[in-house]
């Protein structure tokens, strides 16, 4: 079990390397480097509120203060020290609430200064891996096109391979078939095989045939050759035969006679 894991997680491994694209995954770190500034932006912007809010109580209690000691003085003055006295108690205790508020809108302001320093420099590092990242991208866009026409150049690009194995099937396809039919054609000539459409002769049938045409050639031109030597030689030719013939059964009653 542990070594089909193993083989597994190799497996998935290969699998999700070749899937992966360093462009996509500095895209993807780039964007959650500005959601992390996004939210130190709002944990600035929270903090701040909150010490705004604190300094809108501290106005408000500083002013009560300021009106509880006005009153306590006419009061005084009134002869009513025991409404003096009052004024001045609760003016005592705003001013602790007071006390408390100033202590809490340091400590925000404090915390508010740490968050927009270290909003700004992981500005300047989104900024730098944005600058980064293009770079970067750019050289390795660069490197894929380079090595994929120098693997169509060398052949050893799937596409290019792809097309090579084509060719080279339609060529071996090419020579089966000139080899099928150069032996199709030596059997016919041999006579081994019999020509069903009667078109193909085999040499000796060739040779005759090539001898019966000269032959013709011969005769006629003898035929063409007498057509020209004149109609006088033909006239005396057929003249002579004539007479030979009419001759013949004159000569063969007197042989009879005798």
């Amino acid at each position: 079990m542990k070594r089909m894991g193993m083989i597994f997680r190799a497996k998935a491994n290969k699998a999700l390397d070749r899937a992966e694209d360093p462009r996509e995954t500095l895209d993807y770190s780039y964007q959650k480097q500005l959601e992390l500034l996004q939210k130190v932006r709002r944990g600035v912007a929270d903090v701040a509120t909150s010490r705004k809010r604190l300094e809108l109580q501290l106005n408000q209690l500083q002013s009560q203060s300021s009106k509880l000691e006005d009153q306590g003085r006419k009061a005084l003055a009134l002869g009513r020290e025991d409404l003096a006295r009052e004024a001045l108690s609760r003016r005592a205790a705003l001013q602790q609430q007071v006390t408390d508020l100033e202590t809490q809108h340091s400590t925000l302001q404090g915390e508010e200064e740490k968050l927009t320093l270290a909003a700004q420099r992981l500005q300047a590092k989104v900024d730098a891996f944005r600058t980064k990242k293009e770079t970067i991208k750019a050289t390795y866009t660069a490197a894929q096109a380079q090595t994929r026409i120098g693997e169509a150049f060398s052949g050893i690009s799937e596409e290019m391979g792809d097309v090579g194995l084509a060719i080279q099937r339609a060529e071996d396809k090419t020579a089966q078939l000139q080899a099928r039919a150069g032996a199709i054609d030596e059997l016919l000539a041999s006579g081994a095989l019999d020509d069903q459409s009667g078109m193909h002769k085999d040499d000796i049938q060739a040779e005759l045939d090539r001898l019966s045409g000269g032959t013709d050639v011969e005769l006629e031109l003898q035929r063409m050759k007498a057509e020209l030597a004149g109609g006088s030689s033909q006239q005396a030719i057929e003249g002579g035969t004539g007479q030979s013939q009419s001759q013949q059964p004159q000569d063969t009653p007197r042989f009879d006679k005798q």
